[in-house]
């Protein structure tokens, strides 16, 4: 497996007590799989990348990853003191990849994500969903077999928002090797579109109460989400969310 959580339980200290963010939480994902992970605010989902990412560890339970992992917190995590470009390069420069084949790949993508004309520019002169999508394409430079992204979408308009939808599948599929992806959103049609598995959390504690399919064939359209059987899966997690 590429992502391998069990029995993962999280608790954080507070002036009342321990406070429990996730209980027994286990779930899998394999090579090349895309699976996304949905819940309620304050159930742990973010919790659980940051023990993925080892900037938290758990309470209990065990994790291990088939290499290393990109992570993509919810906020962009952009240095104010590095201008676009060099923002955009920064994980792929730590990892290894020289500075001027790192620039080379980055400014080939400014354009697809929108932000052609802003490579010079520093993270305070642009907006929020502009800094959104840097700090997503910062992390589709970084060579790693695991990608995991914590609203990677979240701050951006609807019409973006699905550009950039079709773009991650496209940048996901030609990947060879594919890799691995782990996505937390509050989007479920966004979590059926670009996942294979969306698994649903309880209210915190988290803890996984359904797992839904997305069965449907590569690429996938817009369109799709007009589809009776994307509408009955949609409802099924709705439920899951809701019981």
């Amino acid at each position: 497996m590429a992502v391998s959580i069990d029995g993962v339980s999280h608790a954080f200290a507070t002036r009342s007590g321990p406070l429990a963010v996730l209980d027994d939480v286990s779930l899998e994902v394999g090579p090349g799989e895309a699976v996304a992970l949905v819940g309620p605010s304050g159930c742990g989902k973010s919790t659980l990348l940051r023990v993925l990412a080892g900037l938290e560890q758990p309470s209990a339970g065990s994790i291990s990853l088939d290499g290393r992992a990109a992570y993509m917190p919810q906020r962009d995590a952009l240095m104010p003191w590095r201008r676009a470009l060099d923002n955009a390069t920064l994980g792929a420069e730590v990892g290894g990849v020289p500075r001027s084949e790192a620039r080379r790949r980055a400014l080939e993508l400014f354009e697809p994500f929108g932000l052609a004309g802003f490579e010079r520019a520093w993270p305070g002169e642009l907006s929020g969903g502009m800094r959104q999508r840097l700090a997503l394409l910062r992390s589709f430079l970084i060579s790693s077999p695991t990608l995991l992204l914590d609203e990677p979408l979240g701050a951006l308009d609807a019409i973006t928002r699905r550009h950039l939808q079709t773009w991650v599948e496209e940048r996901w599929l030609a990947d060879s090797p594919r890799r691995s992806l782990l996505l937390v959103t509050h989007d479920v049609e966004e979590a059926l579109l670009l996942s294979e598995r969306v698994v649903v959390l309880s209210p915190r504690p988290g803890r996984v109460v359904a797992e839904v399919a997305s069965p449907w064939s590569r690429p996938r359209d817009a369109t799709l989400v007009l589809d009776p059987a994307f509408v009955a899966a949609k409802a099924d997690l709705l439920k899951a969310l809701e019981g």
